[in-house]
Order: C-alpha cells, then sequence, then structure tokens
C-alpha cells in the first residue's frame, strides 16, 4: 500500500469517511489559513515599521542631541532623582526648533532647543521645564512605548480585518471607513498615556516638593507658545487631551492627595 508521507498528493485528499460526515478535508484548513494571512502580515508589518521607526529615530537623536548642561535645571532634576531613588536623570537637548519634549523608545529624555531657548527668554519657568521632564519621565516608567508598538501592531490588523469585512458590505469606502476607526481609536489610547504621564509627573513633583502648580501654569502658557511660532500645533500636543481637562484632571488629584491624613 502506497503511504501519503511518499506521496504527498494523497495526504490533501479528504478521505470518503470525511466526505460523507461533512468534515472539511486539509485543503480546507488551508483555505482559512489563506483567509487569515493578510491580518498575519499585517501585524508583522506594524512590528517591523516600528521597529524601523524607533531605530531611525534613536539615530536621528544620537546625531542631533547632546547632554543638557543647566545648573537651574539639574537642581531641579536631582530632586526628582532622589525622590525616585536614583543617582540622577539625564536630560537631552535635541537640536531642533518645535517646542516639545519627549520620550524616546530607548527611555532617554529629550527636550528640544526650541523649547530650552523659551525657558532661556524666560517664557517658561525652570519649575515647568522640571514638570515637562517629569511628564516624560512618566512615559517611559509606565511603559508606554512598548505598549504603543502592541498597540500600533493590534491595531493594524483590526484595520485590515474590518477593511476585508466592510469591503464585501461598502466596496470602495470600506478600507476608507476602517481607517478612519483606527484613527479614533489611537487618538483615545493616546490620550489616555497623556493623562497617565500627568498623574506620575503630578505625582514625582509633589513627593520632590516642586508641586503641582508649575505643572498646570505651563499647559496655560502652552497655546500661547504655540501661537508665537505661527499657530503650529507641538507634536507632543497632538492626540492630547484637551487643556482644561488636564488641568481639571491634575486639580482632582491635588484635593484627593489633601484629604489623605498623614499616619
Amino acid at each position: 500500500m502506497r503511504s501519503g508521507f511518499f506521496f504527498p498528493q494523497q495526504a490533501i485528499r479528504p478521505s470518503r469517511a470525511e466526505i460523507a460526515l461533512g468534515r472539511p478535508g486539509p485543503s480546507a484548513h488551508i483555505q482559512v489559513m489563506l483567509k487569515f494571512t493578510p491580518i498575519l502580515l499585517a501585524i508583522l508589518y506594524a512590528v517591523a515599521m516600528y521597529r524601523f521607526s524607533a531605530w531611525r529615530t534613536a539615530r536621528e537623536l544620537d546625531a542631533k542631541s547632546t547632554e543638557l548642561a543647566d545648573g537651574r535645571l539639574k537642581a531641579l532634576t536631582d530632586r526628582m532623582a532622589e525622590a525616585l531613588d536614583l543617582p540622577r536623570i539625564r536630560v537631552n537637548i535635541y537640536e531642533i526648533e518645535p517646542v516639545n519634549g519627549l520620550a524616546a523608545p530607548d527611555g532617554r529624555i529629550f527636550i528640544t532647543r526650541g523649547f530650552y531657548n523659551r525657558y532661556r527668554a524666560g517664557e517658561v519657568t525652570a519649575e515647568e521645564m522640571a514638570s515637562v521632564i517629569a511628564h516624560e519621565l512618566g512615559h517611559v516608567a509606565l511603559g508606554h512605548s512598548q505598549r504603543r508598538m502592541i498597540d500600533f501592531s493590534g491595531q493594524n490588523a483590526i484595520r485590515t480585518a474590518l477593511a476585508m469585512v466592510l469591503s464585501r458590505f461598502l466596496p470602495g469606502i470600506g478600507p476608507w471607513i476602517a481607517n478612519a476607526l483606527m484613527k479614533l481609536l489611537a487618538a483615545r489610547l493616546s490620550r489616555g498615556d497623556e493623562y497617565e504621564a500627568d498623574a506620575y509627573a503630578a505625582a514625582l513633583l509633589h513627593k520632590s516638593g516642586i508641586g503641582v502648580g508649575p505643572q498646570k501654569s505651563l499647559f496655560t502658557k502652552l497655546e500661547k507658545l504655540t501661537n508665537n511660532r505661527g499657530g503650529a500645533i507641538p507634536a507632543w500636543l497632538l492626540s492630547h487631551p484637551k487643556t482644561e481637562e488636564r488641568i481639571a484632571a491634575l486639580e482632582a488629584l491635588e484635593a484627593r492627595w489633601a484629604n489623605v491624613q498623614p499616619r
């Protein structure tokens, strides 16, 4: 008797018993796998693109940044480092003009030259700059970079699946609707990250003795700082909560801490 091991054509054909019982043969399983192939490819593509983007960002930051050397800011970051039981907090200057602060995927903290120049000009106080650093530390401590990779991969897979389903009922506009829905989801997840980083920064500033006041006052200045640059929205405000909502959330935290009785 010929074995299917040596004759693969026998292995891919369903037996008569399988046909009689209505069971799918191996070819049906292959068809199911092929249906999921676009989703799997979308996940792999998203992971690859995220890793490439992180690598490219790290290279650019290496080429265009130096360590911040500012006595007033160092005194404040040293207080935060002590509160976190760290030897020090290293902050880097990213040599670009837009007003921005960012946390790199590798955990480094950056303030742009444009933001630092506003501080040097007296438009932003040292304590307000410290609140930006604390916010970016929150992104690092809470693992938001790693979460974004997972979110981005999942969103890409969902976008592909939705586009496949919607295209059957809405040919031509199905992929557009799927893309729009994923943008809304991404914005909501990003706002959640910002609230978490704000809360982390507030707790750190409170513990360091700097207070939450500078964090709130900086929020009120952001629109003015932006308008002075022609109305362009800084990158760290994209998909962020409204200023009033962020301040309200901080005030709720302050009220909660005020009601905590010391032991």
